[in-house]
């Protein structure tokens, strides 16, 4: 089996992936390295006659109450269809280009412009209304943004428009052997030979799951240095065994450029979806019909919202 997992963003420079296959008892993980061509990224990975998960940091899925108003029966065939509908990914500038089929916002910061006012823009209740059930906080990590909001530090909104335009829309309507979860089914149900299983791996929330701790910001190279030791010990643990390129990655700190985040993030998701294809977490969803046909939901997570 082949274990991947790409850390994304609008930005092809930031698009980092780990890699890791699985060898006898245990895995063989190689050093992060660029995604590159979004075309090959598929490609690339399919090896014949093994199975592949792929995790992305991104969203795979949208918000109940917009999903609510649409005709498809569930987030993978709404998406397939977003092929046909290239107007749906350009972010509306003014709440006035806000609309059901057009619902990221805003291009850029507006004075006074509010999520309260986004939602009403798009008919929904509130500002609640704008997150699934997996964006909200918990007892252990807070929220993440609503998939359609596109401004801010930790916006998923334009990874998300990136990924879905450029390749995973074209490739479930071309009929690519790619499976979304949890939509699809169960993470190992779904993996098969020759086929790709993606699915949303949040790093912040990995972080927690694997029980590990940053004494500062991820973006800064020291406090990533100074975790080298208990990354190591938790690669150890899940019997993921690195490269010596990988070794010395981590115990340098994933490097001092502004990449060294987005390598950190694609490592650290790589071992929670290894947890998880493993058995040492629960490949849990709850039992909500929502989060299940378009909503989706983070791989590991355990914890319902507050």
């Amino acid at each position: 089996m082949i274990a991947a997992h790409a850390d994304w963003s609008i930005a092809p420079g930031k698009r980092w992936m780990a890699v890791a296959r699985r060898q006898g008892g245990g895995w063989q993980a190689e050093a992060p390295r660029p995604v590159g061509d979004t075309a090959r990224l598929l490609p690339d990975l399919l090896v014949p006659g093994l199975p592949v998960a792929l995790g992305l940091d991104l969203p795979l899925g949208v918000p109940r109450d917009w999903a609510a108003l649409r005709p498809e029966a569930d987030f993978p065939v709404f998406l397939a269809g977003l092929v046909d509908d290239p107007g749906f990914f350009r972010v509306a500038a003014t709440l006035a280009e806000v609309a059901a089929t057009r619902p990221f916002y805003p291009a850029r910061g507006i004075k006074g412009m509010t999520r309260a006012g986004h939602a009403a823009a798009l008919g929904l209740a509130g500002p609640q209304s704008l997150s699934r059930l997996c964006d909200r906080a918990t007892a252990t990590r807070p929220a993440g943004a609503p998939v359609f909001w596109t401004l801010g530090a930790n916006q998923s909104g334009k990874a998300a428009i990136a990924a879905w335009r450029d390749w995973i829309a074209p490739a479930l309507a071309a009929g690519a052997p790619v499976a979304l979860w949890p939509f699809a089914g169960g993470l190992h149900a779904l993996l098969a030979p020759g086929r790709v299983v993606l699915a949303e791996v949040y790093p912040a929330e990995a972080l927690r799951q694997l029980g590990l701790r940053l004494a500062g910001s991820k973006r800064m190279q020291a406090p990533r240095r100074a975790m080298a030791a208990a990354l190591r010990a938790v690669m150890a643990r899940l019997r993921v065994d690195p490269s010596p390129t990988l070794a010395a990655v981590i115990a340098d700190g994933f490097g001092a450029d502004a990449a060294g985040e987005d390598r950190l993030d694609c490592v650290l998701g790589l071992l929670a979806l290894v947890a998880v294809l493993d058995g040492a977490r629960p490949d849990h969803v709850p039992d909500d019909p929502w989060v299940r046909r378009w909503e989706g939901w983070v791989l590991g997570q355990t914890d319902l919202p507050r």
